[in-house]
């Protein structure tokens, strides 16, 4: 693994547990804090989101913080973002990730959220995660072994652990306000979101998942699987439009499986520069019986932190650093 991690991590400031802005809406997340903004020119209102160092595992947010973490998910997003509208396929929400632009903030208040935050049209969120997998892993791994399906999605026989599926497949799950998204196939997305919405989006997901993987492979490292969300963007009544964007974040390790590629070995767990190496290591404490997947989150050891802040580093470093110098 490279050293370089502190080259993604040296423009970050202070590490942020919780923001304390005094601003209206304030509302908490696992790992962002969101506030409302006034109006801007559109009369459209306005959300700030602030990417903390909160880390979450099984639907628990745990104790110990990732110093630098937020700024990386927001660095690595808004580039990502920015790869997802050279394709042309839909829009997104992003205004401006430019601390200056919020205004009602003191200096020092604009110093805690440079390079957290992130100005961003509000939408009505379509309750449906879209998730794309091009390997089979995590649940999708689990629940083949059990029915050689993931997400009603039917699989060849005989495939391994990490193994690369013969096409990407498309496998929502809910998007529940509290505890654990459960798997949803096709025609149940279509049953609650609308037939068209549910086709359009998937074929966005997919899209969008095919050109990223491209784009990590060429860089080195496999883009597993991923997960994407969607609103339909509010007019300056607060009304939804029928205008359908890309919210939330996109394409972090957060959200994301990413592997190295001169590392990938079929029938195995694969070694992960994204948020499962934290899971693999609660889920020790899990077999061990020393937890049980209920809050309160276990503490993380400081070895933990420092490779989980490298692991998410790599990501940065691999895929964008160079182009930003």
């Amino acid at each position: 693994m490279s050293n370089e991690s502190d080259a993604a991590l040296v423009d970050c400031p202070e590490p942020m547990i919780r923001s304390d802005l005094p601003l209206p809406g304030r509302r908490e997340g696992k790992v962002r804090d969101l506030y409302s903004l006034a109006a801007q020119g559109d009369g459209a209102q306005r959300l700030l989101i602030i990417a903390t160092d909160r880390i979450s595992a099984f639907d628990v947010i745990l104790p110990t913080p990732i110093p630098g973490k937020g700024c990386l998910l927001t660095q690595i997003s808004t580039a990502w973002f920015s790869f997802v509208r050279s394709l042309g396929v839909i829009g997104d929400h992003v205004v401006s990730t430019d601390a200056r632009d919020v205004a009602g903030l003191n200096a020092s208040q604009r110093l805690s959220i440079e390079s957290r935050a992130m100005i961003c049209r509000a939408a009505k969120v379509v309750p449906v995660e879209f998730i794309v997998r091009g390997y089979l892993a995590g649940s999708g791994w689990r629940e083949y072994q059990q029915r050689r399906s993931v997400c009603g999605v039917p699989l060849d026989e005989g495939l391994r652990e990490s193994e690369k599926l013969a096409e990407p497949i498309f496998t929502p799950t809910t998007k529940a306000a509290s505890g654990h998204d459960e798997p949803m196939n096709y025609q149940q997305v279509c049953a609650q979101i609308g037939t068209e919405t549910a086709e359009r989006l998937r074929d966005v997901s997919l899209h969008i998942y095919t050109a990223a993987a491209e784009f990590t492979l060429s860089h080195g490292i496999i883009l597993a699987d991923t997960k994407f969300e969607f609103g339909y963007a509010l007019d300056g009544q607060s009304r939804p439009t029928d205008e359908l964007i890309l919210i939330d974040e996109v394409l972090t390790p957060d959200s994301s499986r990413y592997w190295p590629a001169d590392a990938y070995t079929p029938g195995v767990e694969q070694h992960a520069f994204d948020k499962q190496y934290v899971r693999s290591y609660l889920q020790g404490l899990v077999d061990a019986g020393t937890w049980d997947k209920t809050p309160p989150g276990p503490p993380l050891p400081a070895e933990v932190v420092q490779n989980t802040q490298a692991r998410y580093a790599e990501v940065w470093n691999r895929l964008f650093a160079s182009s930003t110098n």
